[in-house]
């Protein structure tokens, strides 16, 4: 039986030409890792829970997520629970001036038939591998969907900058191998950071 190593990387390119990118755009950096609002993602309200039929998305947000949880122990979370080799981007974006997680996360899972898994995994879940009492939320990722979307999103986002640690930035996977995030199309700005105020 063969074990894949789940830090091995590989180029980009080993993805071939099963996903499309489609044109997007964003805004620039602020002081956190990423350029998703937490008040982004549709909830279990718009009538979707990941269940419905001819369902096509595949992005999910996880809310509510402690403060010190890394991108890491995230992704370890989703290897226990079933998910190894499920997703092909984990993004915990964070907050530049203190390093800690904004609380939550986006998960693109590689089919959208085994998005209810992950809803039902992580709807409710209070146990975490840090101290908190938080209680976890899913919703979809809106507007941003499918890998292609993040990809471009990110690929020239500040986010990226060979200065933000690698624990920061959004994970790309393919059957639970790391790959390397594609190269930017242009020069990637530095991040801003605000001090906090005394």
């Amino acid at each position: 039986q063969m074990l894949y190593e789940p830090w091995m990387f590989m180029p980009y390119g080993a993805f071939g030409d099963c996903y499309t990118m489609q044109p997007a755009s964003w805004e620039e950096a602020s002081t956190a890792s990423g350029e998703h609002s937490p008040q982004e993602g549709s909830t279990v309200e718009d009538g979707s829970d990941g269940h419905a039929g001819g369902e096509w998305r595949t992005t999910v947000m996880l809310r509510s997520l402690p403060n010190t949880l890394t991108r890491e122990l995230l992704r370890q979370m989703l290897d226990d629970v079933g998910f190894y080799g499920m997703y092909d981007l984990v993004y915990l974006p964070v907050d530049f001036s203190t390093g800690t997680g904004l609380g939550y996360a986006f998960i693109n899972i590689t089919m959208p038939v085994l998005v209810p898994r992950i809803w039902e995994a992580f709807s409710g879940l209070s146990q975490w591998p840090v101290e908190s009492d938080k209680v976890c939320t899913v919703s979809w990722s809106d507007p941003h969907q499918g890998l292609g979307s993040h990809i471009e999103r990110y690929q020239n986002s500040p986010v990226m900058h060979q200065d933000v640690p690698d624990g920061w930035k959004p994970a790309l996977f393919m059957q639970g191998m790391r790959v390397e995030f594609p190269m930017p199309t242009k020069k990637i700005k530095a991040p801003k950071v605000r001090s906090k105020k005394a």
